[in-house]
Parts: structure tokens; C-alpha cells; sequence
């Protein structure tokens, strides 16, 4: 069976800090970047010459 790596989540505590440092230090391609309604947020980025992705969304803190 041949495996392959297609999408990586990543929670950060600030998406837009990380979707800068993807785009514009890694050389990432954004795709889309979608809100689900005011605290979910979801921006996925390809890697250059690579067919997997990554999603960045905020932490989601247990109370």
C-alpha cells in the first residue's frame, strides 16, 4: 500500500501572522481563506512543487 501526505492542520494563534510567513518567507501559494462564522478560520497553502497542503486555524482553548 503506497501512502501518500496530502493535508497537514496546523493551530497557530494568529492566522493572519501565519499566512504572511507561509506566502511571503516559505514562498507557499494561498489558497483559499475561509471564515466559519466569527471565531473559526481556516487558510490553506500549497507547497511550491509539492502536491500537499497546509491548513493553519486558530488554537482552540479547553475551558
Amino acid at each position: 500500500m503506497q501512502m501518500k501526505l496530502e493535508l497537514i492542520p496546523i493551530p497557530v494563534a494568529d492566522v493572519d501572522r501565519a499566512k504572511e510567513f507561509y506566502a511571503e518567507k516559505l514562498g507557499f501559494t494561498v489558497d483559499p481563506d475561509q471564515r466559519f462564522g466569527e471565531n473559526f478560520r481556516v487558510v490553506q497553502r500549497t507547497s511550491p512543487g509539492s502536491a500537499w497542503e497546509l491548513w493553519t486555524r486558530p488554537r482552540v482553548r479547553c475551558s
